[in-house]
């Protein structure tokens, strides 16, 4: 798939990519590389991420001088189903999802630095346009799924509809050491979180192993663990996601920056496992799935899980630690911070205007 035109705004030109078809562009990763983007960025993996779920990404990108200086993840979405896999061709009723696969709450667009706010705001206009031009008159909008306060500014306005949806959890690092983050929790969380701690390092019967680019982690263990864990909690309203694919997950958790914490019992069995988007700025508390007491699992292993993710935090001087959406009553508790996030929805006749 490919659709293209010039926005006008300084000879800027917008392409519409599909990950199953399209080459990696030979810029892409020099664009990655500057912006620092998460891993979810990566062509394989988004190449990984179109073919294997039932909602495929697209990719936008605006080119000036040879160069690329803004993108946009779209997940293509229809109502939900059973669907697997990607269908080969795109039937309506269906709608782009601007939004990052598998990463809550961050935004699923990045500009060069130098690229002013007339021009960002028209890119993501062309964006809107492209995939309305290539999704065909079954396509009914474009929903921006987070969009931070201070962005609203380039995707609000006239027939869209904004609303404040859940907040996302960030820590900000503001301690000499781990032990001046508890310190500034309330009593009872601090005495626990220690307490949880020095009971899973004594406890002979649970391995803890944690590291980057693991290949000692079988991908199908995890993604079942996973996508049973998902399975319990219910799936939100209006989250359109398929299940996580094994083949995606190892690619993700051999990567170098993304570090695996795992739990298992005295037998091997699985019973926990988070993934750690390292980050120079901002790492990630990514996924977490746990299984369930009633299934040989064990308590609290997530404010553990939490404890060293703010230690890594702490001891590699990041600037501060995020942690996505959901059980924010608890994330509060431990700290973070919750910052406000939109939504915001374009009807088809309003795309690109």
């Amino acid at each position: 798939m490919s659709a293209a035109r010039d926005s006008g705004a300084a000879d800027m030109t917008v392409c519409l990519l599909d990950p199953r078809t399209d080459a990696e562009p030979a810029a892409w990763r020099k664009f990655t590389r500057r912006l620092r983007l998460p891993p979810m960025w990566d062509f394989t993996l988004l190449r990984l991420e179109a073919w294997l779920a039932g909602n495929r990404p697209l990719l936008a990108l605006a080119w000036q001088d040879g160069e690329i200086v803004a993108a946009v993840t779209a997940v293509v979405c229809r109502h939900r189903g059973t669907r697997r896999y990607a269908p080969a061709r795109a039937i309506g009723p269906l709608w782009a999802e601007i939004r990052v696969s598998w990463l809550s709450g961050a935004p699923a667009y990045a500009f060069a630095p130098d690229l002013d706010l007339a021009v960002r705001r028209e890119f993501l206009r062309a964006t809107e346009t492209a995939l309305r031009r290539a999704l065909g008159p079954g396509f009914l909008g474009v929903v921006y799924r987070t969009v931070a306060p201070a962005d609203l500014p380039l995707v609000a306005g006239r027939g869209r509809i904004t609303r404040p949806i859940e907040a996302t959890a960030v820590l900000p690092n503001a301690w000499p050491d781990v032990d001046g983050w508890l310190a500034s929790l309330g009593k009872e969380r601090r005495r626990s979180i220690r307490r949880y701690a020095r009971v899973i390092d004594r406890d002979p019967t649970v391995c803890v192993e944690r590291g980057p680019a693991r290949e000692d982690l079988e991908p199908s263990e995890l993604a079942a663990l996973l996508n049973d864990h998902n399975d319990r909690l219910g799936v939100p309203a209006f989250a359109h996601r398929t299940k996580m694919a094994a083949t995606y997950l190892g690619a993700l958790v051999r990567r170098p920056d993304v570090h695996t914490l795992t739990y298992r019992d005295a037998g091997g069995r699985l019973l926990a496992f988070n993934t750690f988007l390292d980050h120079p700025e901002t790492p990630v508390l990514h996924f977490w799935a746990a299984r369930p007491v009633s299934d040989g699992g064990r308590y609290n292993l997530y404010f553990d899980c939490y404890l060293r993710g703010v230690r890594h935090m702490i001891d590699h001087g990041r600037a501060e630690l995020a942690a996505g959406r959901g059980l924010l009553a608890v994330k509060a508790s431990l700290g973070f911070e919750l910052r406000p996030v939109s939504l915001v929805v374009v009807p088809r006749p309003v795309l690109g205007r």
